[in-house]
């Protein structure tokens, strides 16, 4: 179907104003998700006893059902992506309350509220939400000093962060508070606020080194004498050495059927061993990629909430994308975070579409408003003559 310019449907003006590249690069990154789900699920499913295609096949279903939602999200305009996160916001914080009291415990954590055969994980969809929302409340304080938005903004993030602790979950604790700072700093806000959130988040990470057994732990042998030794992570780092460049090629990799989580926190260690070092570089220039295109999208756009929500989203993504690979590849401690599209995971796959659906809704092409109030000026015939000219036929 060809699209015409003169086309004033909403399809056509999606169509000429979506940003085709951004588009192009997350949908691969969901194939390329599928493609290699093919290869580290099955190992995974039949050493619990699952049919071998189990966890492709949810991978599969996920993905399409992501692809559809960020598709449709995109078409919203920047006022309906704030209505869509604050109503995601307040559905997702019920859900990691009622998790308090009836959620599903596993590995010591409590984030998980089970749903007939599924489990979701309510503080998943609630990250891209909460990231348009600080947005706005930064992009009002650094524009407007009539509206106490600097005060609700880090109110609500110590909001946020306090039920990410009680669950606990201090690696998304992490993920967003780095963000939130960097988007505080993005917006241009005071600097000695900055400090003080340096401070304060210091001090949190030092709680969580005393008080949570899990954290220590993990900090401990990754600072000790023989760090990741026989662990989870040490095996991850040992599947690079033996891919090498190209990799032992698709399916020959042994380290998922050692791994309980190479299909979800290990799987960039699965892609190291069977398509080799080239591959992972490939992968992370796709998330470069993506990281840069939404930045410089950002940078041409004028309204300040809607620069620091593409900023906010891109980074998110961007962040969790590397702890992920950090982990893997032994940079940072141990820490339960999936890659983005690529590992397995329904409530991960769901809510990472809704962050790229939305980051393409706000990236999308639109005049500015500035622009279209003050139209240009073009003298008229009986001016140009006042002037002693005479008008060109």
């Amino acid at each position: 179907m060809k699209l015409s310019r003169a086309d004033r449907s909403l399809l056509a003006e999606w169509s000429f104003t979506i940003d085709r590249s951004l588009l192009i690069a997350l949908v691969s990154l969901v194939v390329i998700g599928v493609v290699l789900s093919a290869a580290a699920s099955p190992a995974v499913a039949l050493k619990k006893g699952l049919p071998a295609y189990y966890f492709v096949e949810r991978h599969i279903f996920f993905a399409a059902l992501g692809t559809v939602l960020m598709i449709v999200i995109s078409f919203f305009s920047p006022a309906g992506v704030r209505r869509l996160a604050a109503g995601l916001f307040l559905a997702a914080v019920a859900g990691m309350i009622a998790v308090r009291f009836s959620g599903a415990e596993i590995n010591g954590a409590q984030r998980w509220l089970n749903i007939g055969s599924y489990s979701l994980q309510p503080s998943e969809f609630a990250k891209p939400a909460f990231i348009v929302i600080i947005a706005w409340l930064f992009g009002e304080a650094s524009s407007r000093s009539d509206m106490p938005a600097l005060p609700f903004g880090l109110a609500l993030w110590a909001f946020f962060a306090g039920l990410l602790v009680a669950q606990p979950d201090v690696g998304q604790t992490v993920l967003i508070s780095s963000t939130a700072g960097l988007l505080y700093l993005l917006a241009g806000l005071p600097a000695v606020g900055a400090g003080l959130l340096v401070i304060v988040g210091s001090g949190g990470m030092w709680l969580a080194y005393e008080y949570f057994p899990h954290v220590q732990s993990r900090f401990l042998k990754y600072f000790g004498s023989a760090p990741l030794e026989s662990s989870q992570a040490g095996r991850a780092i040992q599947s690079f050495a033996e891919g090498g460049l190209f990799g032992r090629g698709p399916g020959e990799g042994t380290i998922k059927s050692i791994l309980p989580d190479a299909h979800t926190d290990y799987i960039f260690a699965v892609i190291g061993e069977e398509y080799g070092a080239i591959a992972c570089v490939a992968l992370l220039g796709v998330f470069a990629f993506i990281t840069i295109r939404a930045m410089r999208r950002a940078a041409g756009e004028p309204n300040a909430a809607d620069r620091l929500a593409i900023q906010g989203l891109a980074l998110v993504f961007a962040l969790q994308s590397l702890i992920n690979m950090g982990v893997n590849i032994g940079l940072l401690p141990p820490k339960g975070m999936t890659l983005p599209f690529i590992s397995a995971g329904g409530s991960s796959m769901l809510a990472l579409s809704i962050t790229a659906g939305m980051l393409l809704a706000l990236s999308r092409r639109r005049p500015d408003p500035q622009r279209l109030k003050k139209p240009r000026w073009i003298p008229a015939i009986d001016e140009v003559q006042i002037a002693g000219q005479t008008p060109k036929s």
